[in-house]
This record gives structure tokens, C-alpha cells and sequence, in this order.
């Protein structure tokens, strides 16, 4: 299987709609009463939550990427006789 980065904010934003997903059927079968602007505030909110998650988990995967990066190239050259210059 593949490996692949974690995303917090598509987690945070499906716990969002899964929720709201939740209040309208539960509204929908009788077992709560929920006013219709209920979900407004838990959209907006989840949407901001998602945002700054999303933001964050990027800041962190670039910063890991960088320090991964700069640490391969800590290596001697792969050739030292040629007519190139390294740098």
C-alpha cells in the first residue's frame, strides 16, 4: 500500500458534514428538534477549523520536507576529476 501524508483539514472538514449530516437527520426523523439556522454556525466554524488545520499540517509537511532535503546533500561530491566545476 502507499503511503501518503495525512491531511487534517479534509479530516476535520468530513468530522464537519458529518456532523451536520447528523443534526439534519436527526431533525429530519423526529429525534431532535433543531432550528434551521443550527447548521449555518457549524459549517462556517468547521470551515474555519478545516482552514487553519489545513494551513498548519502544510507548514509542518514543508518544514519536514526541507530538513530532509538538506540533510541528503551533506555527502562528498559523486565525482572530483572533470572539467566542471562543482558547487
Amino acid at each position: 500500500m502507499l503511503r501518503h501524508d495525512f491531511l487534517p483539514g479534509r479530516a476535520v472538514l468530513g468530522l464537519t458534514f458529518l456532523t451536520a449530516t447528523v443534526l439534519y437527520a436527526a431533525d429530519a426523523s423526529g429525534t431532535w428538534d433543531t432550528p434551521w439556522w443550527t447548521l449555518l454556525p457549524v459549517i462556517v466554524c468547521g470551515l474555519f477549523v478545516a482552514a487553519t488545520a489545513g494551513w498548519i499540517g502544510y507548514g509542518i509537511r514543508r518544514r519536514r520536507k526541507a530538513r530532509i532535503a538538506s540533510s541528503e546533500n551533506t555527502d562528498a561530491p559523486a565525482s572530483t576529476s572533470g572539467s566542471h566545476a562543482i558547487r
